[in-house]
């Protein structure tokens, strides 16, 4: 966590999901609570959007409006400019969307007076390389996953940490994960749970051949390599956050790391990550927990 200190806000962007009705009424109002601060505001939709955003002036704050996947387009969107980005859910509070709608001008002006602290959240950045040229590269605040394109099918991959040959996986797929992700597709497959400020990255097989592969956690610094091997029985594709798609071919190379810049996410002033997890989880302790 990173403390902030006051600034004079002048321009935000308001990126919001354009399929949720909501968005357009709440962003409006925004704009015109902003207006009245004499802050400059744009709001911009996002959905079905790749190309990184590019802003005509410099911009010292974004609200991103929707749930937790609108803020993982929103990330990606915005890299590599670090903005400070206030997470507000339309719903009650998400994840990553820690702020509700009904709290977003309380988060928004203890950011402006330096009362708010940023959440500094590793990106995982991945790169295809295909006869030793490269053929995609991307970012992602949650996971890459490897899998098998077809229902009940293995896949084959070698596995590099550090250009250590750490084994050969036969599973139905592999994720890397991201501190931020470890709550998503990972903690679904098994993975575990970790701090969001940690430096660290997961390697998580999907329901492994062999049991005693299990899930790996290993430093921010890690640089790992998956190697697709020839005679898969499966075509196999590769997912960046569960809204990128690139199909891979046997003998592909794909480098995985952590991204060189970070998302800055401006925490919720009504809860902290654990308490996020312990209502979102239902750690309750009792007998529905």
């Amino acid at each position: 966590m990173k403390q902030t200190k006051a600034k004079q806000i002048r321009q935000v962007v308001i990126l919001i999901n354009q399929h949720k009705a909501e968005a357009y009424s709440l962003s409006a109002s925004m704009q015109q609570i902003l207006h009245k601060k004499g802050i400059e505001s744009q709001v911009i939709a996002i959905a079905n959007k790749e190309e990184p955003l590019v802003f005509p002036h410099p911009v010292d704050a974004a609200i991103c409006l929707g749930g937790d996947g609108t803020v993982l387009s929103a990330v990606r969107l915005i890299y590599p400019a670090i903005i400070p980005t206030l997470a507000v859910n339309i719903g009650s509070f998400g994840f990553i969307t820690e702020v509700c709608k009904n709290e977003w001008l309380e988060a928004f002006e203890l950011f402006e007076q330096g009362k708010a602290s940023i959440s500094e959240r590793s990106l995982v950045q991945v790169e295809v390389k295909r006869a030793s040229k490269q053929v995609f590269l991307a970012q992602g605040l949650n996971e890459v996953t490897i899998s098998a394109s077809g229902i009940s099918n293995m896949i084959w991959l070698d596995l590099y940490i550090d250009q250590t040959d750490a084994g050969k996986i036969r599973s139905d797929g592999i994720i890397v994960a991201t501190p931020t992700g470890s709550t998503a597709y990972s903690l679904a497959a098994g993975g575990p749970i970790l701090d969001v400020n940690l430096d660290a990255l997961i390697i998580n097989p999907v329901c492994p051949f062999t049991l005693s592969n299990r899930p790996l956690v290993v430093g921010g610094e890690s640089k790992i390599v998956i190697s697709v091997r020839p005679d898969q029985r499966t075509r196999i594709s590769l997912t960046v956050d569960g809204q990128i798609f690139f199909p891979l071919n046997e003998g592909d190379e794909i480098a995985i790391s952590q991204a060189p810049v970070k998302a800055h996410l401006i925490t919720s002033p009504q809860r902290n990550y654990y308490e996020v997890l312990r209502d979102k989880l239902k750690w309750s302790g009792g007998m529905h927990a």
